[in-house]
């Protein structure tokens, strides 16, 4: 077995299927099936189940996708540090959450830019369950999330804590009303948002169901909706300055045990960081005002 072997692996299991796998690889059908056989042989154990669809692991499988992984980001922070000489540089992914993006990063990502010019800064946006999947996938080499997060592949770094509050049109006067109602509809982004997944829980507790979700691919569209009186949501507290600025909306505090929420910073637990993401989180450290640390995080157990 060989690092290559993992490669064809690893490109079937993320493709589903021989045929994409080989697209990607820039290879043929019959190669990456001789390769994947030849390393089901070695082990042992068959991999996958084909079937007129593509294929899917199986249990041993499974079990082979993080070793695979690990021996990926090892062989890649080799290729990285034996090229790093201590200037950051290069190109650096970084995920984020729709919130942050629009009130905690514009001034961190510009101070991050300015200090260091040679780095190639990219920001991408989703919602926690997505940049969680990229940061373990290598699409980002890390992404500020709702917490907490317990995944054993990751390094996590507490940044901040907020409030919850919730939004509704500007005839509602006071949070009872809405609990009064018994059934609510919710105005949220797609499935995966930890904020949709608080909300939800805040109303069960108050014993008031759900009569319709409607997902949006943006705050603003869900704010507008709300101000229609479409439903209500969730922000943080520090969102309201931007809010109110644009929309007339009532809000309305929650009770202490349930409105807060913490934004970590992920990263995966690979034994090497760039100097790029090195430095990257020592500016986050500094911009809110965090022990510096060497920059390897906690790791989840």
């Amino acid at each position: 077995m060989n690092s290559s072997d993992l490669q064809f692996f690893m490109a079937v299991f993320e493709t589903g299927g021989i045929g994409k796998a080989a697209d990607r690889l820039n290879t043929v059908q019959s190669n990456v099936t001789s390769r994947i056989q030849r390393l089901e042989t070695e082990l042992g154990v068959q991999l996958f189940k084909r079937h007129t669809r593509g294929v899917e692991l199986t249990s041993a499988g499974s079990k082979l996708v993080p070793i695979a992984e690990q021996i990926s980001n090892l062989l890649g922070s080799v290729k990285t540090a034996v090229h790093d000489d201590g200037t950051p540089q290069g190109k650096l992914t970084i995920g984020a959450m729709e919130t942050t993006t629009a009130i905690r990063l514009p001034g961190l990502l510009s101070g991050y830019a300015k200090a260091f010019p040679q780095v190639d800064l990219a920001l991408r946006t989703g919602t926690t369950a997505e940049l969680t999947r990229e940061v373990l996938e290598q699409k980002l080499d890390g992404a500020f999330v709702c917490g907490p997060t317990t995944h054993p592949r990751l390094r996590v770094e507490r940044i901040y804590e907020e409030e919850l509050v919730l939004l509704a049109d500007s005839s509602v006067t006071d949070l009872s009303q809405i609990v009064a109602l018994g059934e609510v509809s919710i105005l949220v982004l797609r499935l995966g948002c930890s904020y949709r997944r608080k909300l939800e829980e805040i109303l069960t507790s108050k014993g008031v169901s759900i009569a319709r979700t409607s997902e949006f691919g943006t705050f603003e569209a869900i704010f507008s909706c709300v101000a229609a009186g479409l439903g209500i949501t969730v922000v943080p507290r520090s969102m309201l300055p931007m809010i109110a600025a644009r929309w007339a909306l009532s809000t309305h505090s929650l009770p202490a045990g349930v409105a807060s929420v913490e934004t970590v910073f992920i990263r995966r637990a690979s034994t090497y960081v760039p100097n790029a993401l090195s430095r990257f989180i020592g500016h986050v450290q500094e911009a809110n005002h965090l022990p510096a640390s060497d920059g390897s995080f906690y790791q989840v157990a």
